[in-house]
Order: C-alpha cells, then structure tokens, then sequence
C-alpha cells in the first residue's frame, strides 16, 4: 500500500504527487527543509524544527506557505493516514515555480511538500554498536546554518564514507572538524569534558544538539564550544554525533583510530537514554 503525501494542498497517493519541472527547488536547489523525527506516533522537539524553518526561510527571503499551526496539522494528519508509528517526517519548502533564470520574483507563490518514513528509530543497531567515520575536506558554501535542500557535498561525503566500509563522514576545514554528513560532531576529552563546535555560519544549528546540550547542563557535564581538530577526536575518550533521525550515535572508530575501548561510551549511552525519555515526555 502507498503512502499519503501532501503536495502543495492536497493529499495524493506517492505515486501521484508530482512538483513542475520548473520548481527552482529542482533547477537551483532553492530550498529549506526540516525532519522531524516521530516515536510512538508523537513529533519529537517539533516546536524547534518548525523554528529553524522559519529562520532559513527568511534568511533565503522566501515566503512561508502556511503557518505553524497548519503544518503541524498536516503533519498529524500524515501521520494518521500512514500509521506512522515510528520514523520521521520530511518537510520542504521551495521558493516556487517560474522559468528557469537565475533571478527570481519577490512574490513567488512557495512550493511546500511533506512525506512520510517508517524506520527504527529507538533500536536502531548503530546505538549499541557504534558507528564508524572517515574525514573528508568539508566542500560546501560559507551558509551551512540555513538548512537548504542543497546537499550534493554531503551526499558525497557519505557515499565516499560508505565505499570506504564506514558509516558516515566527518567534515574537516582549516585543520579543523566542521560537522558530519547530517549530524553534529562532539567529543568527550580525557578530562570528561564534553567539546562540540560552536554556533555560526559554519555549522548548522541542529535541533537536536540543542536539546543534547540542555542535557549536559543538567547532567554537570562540562562542556566546551569550541572547534576541535581531528587530532584532539583521535585522542578522545568517546564520540558521537546527534541529529534528529538518529537521535545520539557514538562513534567508535574515526579513520584509522578506535576511539575508546572502541564500544559506545558511557556519555553517550547515557545522553542518548536520557533525550528519547525527554523528548517523549515534551512531545
């Protein structure tokens, strides 16, 4: 049985739903996105994720195509039509249709689209596993704070992370680690204190790590906002990463180096114990 997506208005089978050819979202990659990650059929920290749309869609001058209220609705109702009980649902706005030319119109009509994925999300085998990452120059523009549908740089950085027997890529600029392919970066130094870079226009503002970072200061975890070279992560005593469809994944082997005992720390297990329960429980 096929999905119920929704397609600027309407609800349509997937097999049915189709955006013109002249999208600037398909021609120029002009476009936000957000996922918001759903358990026990509940959108988790969607009230931030609905705030972060707002803020790439002004930073890009596109007009937003509903308000919060309605897409949280179309949300419910996507996730009533798909029995979705677990995974996540993806939402993209664009700046609309017109003939393909690099300028655009002030008062493009939006283009907004928003689907379904069922997949484990709280015993997803990588949480008890580990996950493994390669380092890759980090290619992409200077914006990465705006979540854009513009992701060839990381769609690469992974494939390459896959076809080297890894699960995932770090991103390094300037001697320094940037962010993952779809996830933040953190790790715990030989002190117990938690680093992970700061807020700029150098990463994106994840949803998630904001909530993991509520978490450490609550915990009394120290922690550090700061950029960490690769050296410093090669020396750490656990990594992991945080995004809002993996919640928190440690990384026990970045290159050729086991992090660790080389088996999910305790910060890690335990930060990722903590934000499902929380999550869950503000949802």
């Amino acid at each position: 049985m096929s999905r119920t997506v929704y397609v600027n208005g309407k609800y349509v089978a997937e097999e049915d739903a189709s955006i013109s050819i002249f999208d600037r979202g398909f021609l120029f990659a002009d476009g936000v996105y957000e996922v918001t990650s759903v358990v026990e059929g509940k959108l988790l920290d969607n009230v931030g994720h609905l705030a972060r749309l707002r803020r790439s869609l002004a930073e890009l001058g596109i007009a937003s195509p509903a308000t919060d209220e309605e897409i949280v609705e179309i949300q419910k109702q996507l996730i009533v039509r798909n029995g979705l009980q677990e995974g996540g649902i993806y939402l993209q706005v664009t700046r609309g249709t017109a003939d393909r030319d690099f300028a655009f119109s002030a008062n493009m009509q939006p283009s907004m689209v928003l689907f379904t994925q069922a997949r484990n999300q709280r015993n997803a085998p990588q949480a008890t596993t580990g996950i493994s990452v390669i380092s890759v120059p980090d290619i992409r523009w200077r914006r990465r704070d705006i979540k854009t549908v513009g992701l060839l740089a990381q769609s690469l950085a992974k494939q390459q992370a896959l076809d080297a027997g890894a699960n995932d890529a770090w991103m390094v600029e300037d001697g320094f680690v940037t962010e993952g392919s779809s996830n933040n970066a953190f790790i715990v130094d030989t002190h117990g204190t938690i680093v992970t870079r700061h807020l700029g226009n150098e990463i994106l503002h994840g949803i998630t790590r904001a909530a993991v970072l509520s978490l450490v200061e609550s915990e009394g975890i120290k922690l550090e906002e700061r950029p960490f070279t690769l050296e410093e992560a090669y020396a750490a005593t656990e990594a992991f990463a945080t995004s809002a469809s993996t919640f928190v994944w440690p990384v026990v082997k970045i290159d050729d180096h086991v992090i660790g005992d080389g088996v999910p720390g305790p910060v890690a297990v335990k930060l990722r114990e903590i934000y499902i329960e929380t999550a869950l429980a503000r949802a």
